[in-house]
């Protein structure tokens, strides 16, 4: 089989991808027979902008929130529940800031009387109306309805001539251009990004309580559809998904659990099913998005590097491009930034520098 473009990895970055590339030659691969049967699957996959002081990660994080909120309601309303979203603070500290969040983020000032006739228990809170929840398998199946995938566990990619080989054991794929999308399985050349993978539960509950609009303060609390509500968090940094349950106890719901029920009222709850799974965290929190550099190449050409040269020219392998690092935000940044991998691709736009992964290298490199 041979095709322009492949993309490693069907996760919410990958399935956004090929939609957005769906008008070219492409194939969407995953070792799962299913888009999002890791870390996107497992995720509450809730829709919400980020509060905090100015930063460059809180702009980008926002405008990634209103594209996404477009871009779902306009070509996924099925997949997306836009019920908005209260954001509650962390702490008492951060209740005396809410002013100045709204300020920069936007959102309703909501305060104790108003918060409690959504049965929560806070003192102040912002109301962000276009924020919500997806259905997070169902919208990445959704995704990649007419696109061709295939169930293949990648165990080698060899450039050979213009063409990229995806190898597995059973067969070989060419590619022209390929995209890794894999999350915290990161593959040999990717070091410099520092991907390492973060944790997240989700529990699905039968609930009695009439929840009409999604919370967050530590953990998430979903709106009530056919019955059910979905409270989940992204909180434990791990290597693995066995070091993860180890610290999770083999009970990853009984803290969020309790941190939910000390924000909202949640009566006689059921359990219907457990979620987990791995996302994927970047070294300095932003996503990595774009070309690849040739990390062989520049260490052996300019092994100054190492001591803080910053004058090398970066050498990139050629036609190979990451999507990574989304972290716990993945269905928020996924829609904008697949659009901006999509134009550097094939259109050769310039990627945005907040998620170029050129950032990571040169400190890497030094730390060596």
């Amino acid at each position: 089989m041979q095709v322009e473009l492949a993309i490693v990895g069907a996760g919410i970055a990958g399935c956004s991808l090929a939609y957005f590339c769906k008008d070219k030659d492409i194939i969407l691969l995953d070792k799962a027979s299913l888009p999002a049967s890791g870390g996107s699957g497992a995720a509450g996959a809730f829709i919400s902008p980020k509060l905090g002081k100015k930063s460059a990660l809180l702009e980008l994080t926002n405008e990634a929130f209103n594209f996404a909120t477009k871009f779902y309601s306009s070509n996924f309303p099925n997949y997306f529940d836009k019920s908005g979203i209260i954001r509650l603070p962390k702490d008492i500290y951060d209740a005396k800031n809410f002013t100045l969040y709204q300020e920069i983020s936007g959102g309703r000032l909501l305060d104790k009387n108003a918060l409690k006739e959504f049965g929560i228990n806070d003192e102040v809170g912002l109301f962000f109306e276009d924020g919500g929840v997806c259905d997070a398998q169902g919208l990445c199946k959704a995704l990649i309805k007419d696109i061709a995938y295939k169930q293949f566990e990648v165990e080698k990619i060899v450039k050979e001539n213009e063409f990229w080989l995806l190898i597995s054991k059973n067969e070989t794929i060419k590619a022209k251009k390929i995209v890794l999308a894999t999350g915290y399985e990161g593959f040999k050349g990717l070091e410099y990004m520092g991907l390492h993978g973060i944790w997240g539960s989700r529990g699905d509950f039968f609930c009695e309580n009439d929840i009409t609009i999604c919370t967050h303060k530590s953990v998430s609390v979903s709106i009530k559809k056919d019955g059910v509500i979905k409270i989940g968090a992204t909180h434990l940094r791990a290597k693995n998904a066995k070091e993860a349950c180890t610290l999770c106890d083999g009970k990853p719901l009984e803290a969020l659990l309790q941190k939910a029920k000390e924000f909202i009222f949640l009566d006689n709850l059921v359990l219907k099913e457990t979620f987990c799974g791995m996302r994927s965290g970047s070294r300095d929190y932003f996503p990595v998005v774009g070309k690849v550099i040739d990390t062989k190449f520049m260490l052996e050409q300019y092994p100054q590097i190492k001591k803080g040269y910053k004058k090398a020219p970066l050498k990139f392998k050629e036609n190979l491009y990451v999507f990574n690092g989304l972290g716990g935000r993945g269905f928020v940044f996924a829609p904008l930034l697949a659009q901006w991998l999509k134009e550097l691709i094939f259109e050769s736009k310039a990627i945005d520098e907040r998620v170029n992964p050129n950032r990571l290298f040169l400190k890497w490199a030094r730390k060596l």
